[in-house]
């Protein structure tokens, strides 16, 4: 469709929720735009087949008696399809309308898409620096007047209004340029500056989405952060999650890292510091099972397999009881440990052995030998944990990547100058970021190095001295035994 062609569908909806998916449209309006004026006009109250909740209710004014004799969005489905269809889609706030109006027409059998318009985003270019741009706020400080608020025909007058004016003011052609097509801009967030998303590295590292406090309220890593982010922002999600999601992303801000593996690790340690109300799934990733020991009353060190309280230190951890029972029946079975010592929550207690019920009707071993003996156990267990580092590719050709494990545990991590000699543990220590590191991303480190990522060279060193040679050129780097 050409320019002097070009048609708009200027429209505002009210519905009974945030979510396309279990809300639905109580009122609609259309304005028909021919780039100079409206050419046609309609609007209808739709029977949204379920309660208005109190809350739309105090917001709109339109109560269940007003729609209980409107027409079902079904009835409507035929006449809105036809104001919609070959026009450009108008809207302040456009995906919210958009994803609620699709989303019936496709119920109702119509499927439907068309490019759209979000004026929240046309003003932000046409009139920068303003300290709102919600809709009521923006007709405020422009001068239009606006009747029925929170009404589909009041609000559509009012995006009416602001469309016009800010026609006129198009002096620089923006209103074309968002409309190109496939235009990236069309599906940012409405409060996203363009600019933001273009000044994003196509590097490995994590981003921050920001609300307009400033807040984190979400947090991600990928390898390439400009396409990733917009990733967020593709395809066509009704629920109101999303939705809620995508209206308050004011900014993002990023730090580059030199691998996936770095992204991976400061992603789980900044949501584990920020704690951001839309990331969920590393929320869950902890071990709940621990072994720990303690000296019972009768003086013996006891070894039990438990529920991990938060915080609480253990000698392993584990993600199921299976996993820890296996762990536990193994160091009875090779030190010699004594069962009556070693308790097995009862999900995972097994029938007992020959060995095991001889010790039980032994006397109890000497405590001072005994109690040794659990020590060499626990010492052995953890001593089978290795140390080593992971060097690779820096964010530049001036330094590397260095993650440090410690026994077994995530220590720190950090960049080094490429041209680095450290040869001693604490020398590197020295250079690196210390963190507090969990299970989860033991877990990440040694899925990672299982699949074998050639980039990725892993050497475990004696703890007093490192092989300067090695270090000194990571790509020829070895495996070194303790």
């Amino acid at each position: 469709m050409s320019k002097e062609l070009r048609e708009y569908a200027i429209v505002d909806i009210e519905t009974t929720g945030g979510s396309a998916e279990r809300s639905k449209i109580t009122e609609i309006a259309i304005a028909i735009h021919n780039g100079t004026e409206v050419v046609e006009r309609w609007e209808s109250l739709v029977n949204p087949q379920q309660a208005i909740p109190q809350a739309i209710f105090s917001l709109t004014g339109i109560t269940d008696e007003m729609i209980a004799t409107a027409p079902a969005f079904g009835e409507l489905a035929d006449t809105v399809y036809a104001f919609l269809k070959d026009r450009v889609f108008v809207a302040h706030n456009v995906n919210f309308d958009y994803s609620f109006i699709k989303h019936q027409l496709a119920e109702a059998g119509l499927p439907w898409q068309a490019p759209k318009l979000c004026t929240v985003r046309l003003a932000r270019k046409i009139k920068p620096g303003l300290p709102s741009y919600s809709l009521g706020r923006l007709c405020d400080m422009l001068d239009i007047r606006v009747q029925n608020r929170h009404r589909a025909g009041g609000d559509v007058t009012a995006t009416v209004a602001l469309f016009d004016l800010l026609l006129a003011s198009d002096s620089d052609a923006v209103l074309t340029q968002m409309l190109r097509k496939n235009a990236v801009e069309q599906r940012l967030p409405a409060n996203l500056s363009q600019h933001i998303f273009d000044n994003l590295p196509v590097s490995p590292g994590v981003y921050y989405f920001h609300d307009r406090s400033g807040k984190v309220i979400y947090i991600g890593k990928a390898i390439n952060i400009k396409k990733r982010v917009a990733g967020h922002f593709s395809g066509h999600n009704i629920q109101a999650k999303r939705q809620g999601f995508l209206q308050e992303i004011h900014d993002i801000s990023y730090e580059r890292c030199g691998t996936e593996l770095m992204a991976l690790l400061l992603e789980c340690l900044e949501i584990n510091r920020l704690w951001p109300k839309y990331n969920r799934a590393l929320k869950r990733l902890e071990p709940k099972f621990g072994l720990v020991n303690y000296t019972g009353m009768d003086g013996y060190q006891h070894l039990s397999l438990t529920k991990l309280l938060k915080y609480q230190t253990c000698i392993q951890s584990f993600y199921s009881l299976r996993e820890g029972a296996a762990v536990l029946r193994k160091m009875i079975n090779t030190m010699g440990l004594d069962i009556r010592f070693c308790h097995f929550p009862l999900e995972v207690r097994m029938p007992p052995t020959a060995n095991d019920l001889v010790r039980r009707i032994q006397d109890l071993p000497d405590q001072e030998s005994y109690n040794a003996k659990v020590e060499a156990a626990v010492a052995l267990v953890q001593e089978d944990a290795s140390s080593y580092l992971i060097i690779d590719k820096g964010r530049d050709e001036q330094e590397k990547s260095c993650i440090w494990i410690e026994k077994g545990k995530f220590y720190g991590m950090g960049y080094i100058r490429a041209e680095s000699q450290s040869t001693s543990l604490q020398e590197y220590k020295n250079e690196l970021q210390r963190y507090s590191g969990n299970a989860y991303m033991m877990q990440v480190i040694e899925s990672f190095l299982a699949k074998g990522v050639k980039q990725h060279q892993l050497i475990r060193i004696d703890p007093e001295q490192l092989d300067e040679a090695a270090v000194a050129k990571p790509a020829t780097l070895h495996m070194k035994l303790l």
